[in-house]
């Protein structure tokens, strides 16, 4: 529950993003260059004189302080939300819909198409046998710069776990009563594999894309610090830390405030999957 609050409220506080960073006249502007006030700490108020209107913060002081240029680190928190947000679920949607295809086909099929349970799993080896990050980092430097590529590589490279997890479930569910009816009936095998196998196959999915959105935010973090992120003048967590980490002794606040918040988002997103995996195994929830 403690997980489920904390994504709630990073959800909100990314929608809100959203809002107040963008259009013609944001409320807040990440990327306003304010050389003037630049590395000031948080909760500092900025210097009236030497700024001019639409450069004072709506908040009449920098909540979380400034950055080397003086752009505004809570306009840039704001923004960096809603880019992980963005890439965490559009990420694992991916991912979620080639593992469901993949280990559906692979599971329902493998009883009469061993070759082909053969082939989609060998190839699920395949991929795990790359180092995934190294694979996204090869990929990425390879394409342009931009959000979207980040998403679909990040999708395209994390979809084998789900592929597992489906299977396994097909395999034990192409045994069950309600399947050998459908075939009796002369369902056809997609209909059955989406209309029926599918729905009951879900739980171990929801859990894993949980836990896979976590990783897809670890992922886009850990790119943007170096460089191969989302480009500018997108803020993102990992890219204020990358910038902030010239300044550790002079400003930390550059890098305990995204790195604080990559941590406290990732540990809810952890602890929501596995509060989900609990209540929808029954065994387990026999055992509470």
């Amino acid at each position: 529950m403690t997980g489920l609050a904390i994504f709630s409220l990073f959800f909100c506080i990314a929608l809100l993003g959203l809002v107040l960073t963008t259009g013609r006249n944001p409320a807040f502007d990440p990327a306003m260059v304010r050389l003037q006030e630049k590395l000031r700490p948080p909760l500092s108020r900025p210097n009236l004189e030497t700024s001019r209107p639409e450069e004072v913060p709506r908040l009449g002081v920098y909540l979380f302080g400034t950055d080397d240029l003086g752009r505004d680190v809570f306009a840039r928190m704001l923004q960096g939300a809603w880019v992980s947000l963005t890439v965490g679920f559009v990420a694992v949607g991916i991912s979620v819909i080639i593992g469901i295809f993949m280990g559906g086909i692979s599971g329902y099929f493998g009883q009469n198409h061993t070759s082909m349970d053969t082939l989609i799993m060998r190839f699920v080896d395949i991929m795990l046998c790359f180092p995934s990050f190294f694979l996204i980092l090869t990929v990425v430097a390879l394409l342009p710069a931009s959000m979207y590529n980040i998403m679909i590589v990040i999708g395209l490279t994390s979809w084998m776990g789900t592929t597992r997890f489906v299977r396994a479930e097909f395999l034990s569910l192409r045994e069950q009563d309600f399947v050998t009816a459908a075939r009796a009936l002369g369902v056809n095998h997609w209909r059955i594999i989406f209309r029926h196998m599918i729905p009951n196959a879900m739980a171990p999915v929801l859990v894993s894309a949980t836990i896979g959105i976590a990783t897809a935010i670890l992922t886009e973090a850990g790119l943007s610090f170096l460089g191969f992120g989302v480009p500018p003048p997108h803020a993102t967590w990992g890219s204020i830390l990358s910038d902030g980490k010239r300044f550790i002794f002079d400003a930390p606040w550059l890098t305990f405030l995204p790195g604080f918040a990559i941590l406290i988002v990732v540990l809810s997103f952890n602890l929501f999957g596995e509060g989900l995996r609990d209540i929808l195994n029954p065994k387990l929830r026999e055992r509470y």
